[in-house]
């Protein structure tokens, strides 16, 4: 008995696994077929990025920076994982002492997947390392404007603070 109601299941199974498949290559056709027309005239161009040299003439990132994914027209702007994997890359370049490079990977997982706190935290950190003191503090406090209930919350009000001081002092040098 439990043999053929299983038996009479399984042309339904198949029938309903066919069908997914065929949904699924439509909409990947519709996907390809989309991206490879031109814009349409009713739907606004993105605006399109430049890459301006930095007045900070130490600050070498910006001339060595590899602008290639961000040029390549077919690179996604909401990827969350390109953006998990810059963020693991530029904790590796923060342990090597690489800090241009931290700063440039920490901006491209920000670009990545925007509105995402993270980055903004290691991005100060990076900063702040280099000693890019008003960028650290900027990137400090849009991780707490992102994250305002982080666990580490307080620890960061107190690293801009400090680096509040920091730039205090140097004002008064």
């Amino acid at each position: 008995m439990l043999r053929t109601s299983f038996a009479k299941f399984i042309p339904w199974l198949v029938a309903v696994g066919a069908l997914l498949m065929v949904v699924a290559a439509h909409a990947q056709e519709t996907q390809q077929e989309s991206s490879s027309k031109p814009p349409d005239a009713s739907v606004p161009a993105p605006a399109k990025k430049t890459d301006k040299p930095s007045k900070d003439s130490s600050n070498k990132s910006s001339s060595n920076k590899d602008s290639a994914t961000k040029n390549a027209p077919d690179q996604p702007k909401w990827d969350p994982l390109r953006a998990e994997n810059d963020i693991e890359v530029g904790q590796h370049y923060m342990h090597k002492g690489d800090y241009d490079a931290a700063i440039d990977r920490f901006q491209d997982a920000i670009d990545s997947k925007p509105g995402y706190a993270i980055p903004f935290r290691y991005l100060g950190e990076a900063q702040g390392k280099r000693g890019l003191k008003k960028q650290a503090i900027k990137s400090y406090q849009r991780y707490l404007d992102l994250y305002p209930h982080a666990e580490d919350a307080a620890k960061i009000q107190k690293k801009i603070e400090k680096l509040y001081k920091e730039l205090e002092k140097e004002k008064k040098d």
